[in-house]
Formats: structure tokens, sequence, C-alpha cells
């Protein structure tokens, strides 16, 4: 399993999700608003970022008055303060670099924030530039074939064929990674072939993965979790090997 969805099943058997419903759909609203101010307007089919975004709230039931509400916001129709996305960096302990993802009406309160939770963990922050250079922008097509008659390998074989660059595969679970701009034709020819995609989003990808000592890798995995907890904070990206046993350790 990749590290993407070792991360995603953590969080999910610690109950996180659940324990902070009311978190999580204010991070999928933020998704929303931002997809409109940055995807180009309020209609998700015209605004393949906000289509995205829309998917996945609905996913997580988010209500319909809610999605629309995000959007208005998006499109300036409310008295809220504009939101703008703003990316930080930073070293975990163990040198592991680490970049944050947030949605942010207030820079100084976000910065302030950021910073002090790695300084906490005693990590160190970085200027802009210091680690975004090891992530490349990519797309993420999650495919599940648990309950499905198709195989793996076909599967790869239609991504590939589709324009992917990547495939990581375990056991039943696809995760299939390509240019952020042909993820929705990579998705469209997925679906066109009825293979069961249970996820698509933006992600940050490492170049190269490392792997510090267990102590280190456990403190940047609870630095990652302090980091998604900030109300401000969407997304952590790290290049942290996350392996099956420091997996298991954590949870």
């Amino acid at each position: 399993m990749s590290g993407h969805s070792k991360w995603h099943t953590i969080r999910r058997s610690k109950g996180v999700a659940d324990q902070r419903r009311g978190q999580l759909f204010t991070k999928l609203a933020r998704d929303i608003t931002l997809a409109v101010r940055e995807g180009g307007g309020g209609d998700p089919d015209m605004n393949f970022r906000l289509r995205l975004a829309v998917d996945k709230a609905k996913a997580n039931n988010m209500p319909n008055d809610s999605i629309q509400r995000s959007i208005d916001r998006g499109l300036g129709k409310n008295n809220e303060a504009a939101l703008e996305e703003v990316y930080y960096e930073g070293y975990a302990p163990g040198g592991i670099a680490i970049l944050i993802e947030t949605a942010t009406d207030n820079r100084n309160r976000t910065n302030s924030d950021v910073r002090s939770t790695i300084n906490k963990a005693g990590g160190n922050p970085g200027e802009p530039g210091s680690v975004s250079w090891m992530f490349d922008l990519k797309g993420l097509i999650t495919v599940d074939l648990s309950n499905s008659d198709h195989d793996s390998e076909e599967v790869q074989l239609l991504a590939i064929d589709a324009g992917a660059d990547d495939v990581e595969v375990d056991e039943a679970q696809l995760e299939i990674y390509c240019e952020w701009t042909q993820l929705n034709a990579v998705r469209q020819h997925l679906l066109d072939h009825d293979i069961p995609i249970s996820g698509v989003e933006k992600v940050m990808r490492p170049q190269t993965l490392v792997q510090p000592e267990e102590k280190e890798a456990l403190s940047t995995l609870r630095l990652i979790e302090k980091l998604e907890d900030l109300d401000d904070v969407q997304k952590v990206y790290s290049n942290l090997d996350l392996t099956d046993e420091l997996a298991a350790k954590f949870e």
C-alpha cells in the first residue's frame, strides 16, 4: 500500500473523521470555495476542480445548502472574507520535507499556527521554495477492485493507455497518478470502461522518498497529524516512506 493510502487508513482507524466531522465539513467547504476562485467559476460542469470538490463533499454527506453557500462564497456573493490558497514549507524531525496546503482568510494567523506547530514538534519551518521543488503536482485516482470483476493488470493498462504516469498496486487497491491537466481525461476513460473509482483528487507527490530512523519517522507522523488538525490546513504532504511496519506502530 502506498504512503498516501496508509495515512488515510490510519486516520480512519483512529476515528478522526468521525470525531471531527464539523472540521471535515469546514475543509470540504474551503475546497469548494477555492475551486470556484482558482478553477474558473461556480458551474461544476465547466470547472473540473469544482466538480471534484463537490463530488468529495457529497461523498461525505455534506448538505446541499452548505455546498451552495461555499460556491457563493467563492463567487463573492456574501460578506465573508475571501479565502486564498497558501503553501507553507519546512522540515520535520530527521530532515523529512513537509509541504502544507492551507486555505486562509488571515495569513498572519495561519503562518503563526503552522510555524508554532512545526517548532514545537522539533522541526524547522522553511522559506518558500525550500522543499516545494521536491514535489510534483499530480492528479490521483484511487480504484478499489475488492468487489469488482476487473483485475489490476487490466486497470493498469487502461490507465496507461489514457495517459497515466504511474500506478501503485496493493492487493485490490490501485493508486493511479497522472499529470494534473490529464486527470479528467484519465478519469473519464476509466469510467467509460466501468472501472470502480473510489477517489479523485489533486496531490503534491514527492519525487523521492526518505527512510529516517523509527523515532524521527514517528515524530514526523505526529507532526503531520497535528498540522492536519489546524483549522486552516487542508492537506499535508511529505517525502516520508511510510512502511507497513511504521504505520502499524503509529496506529
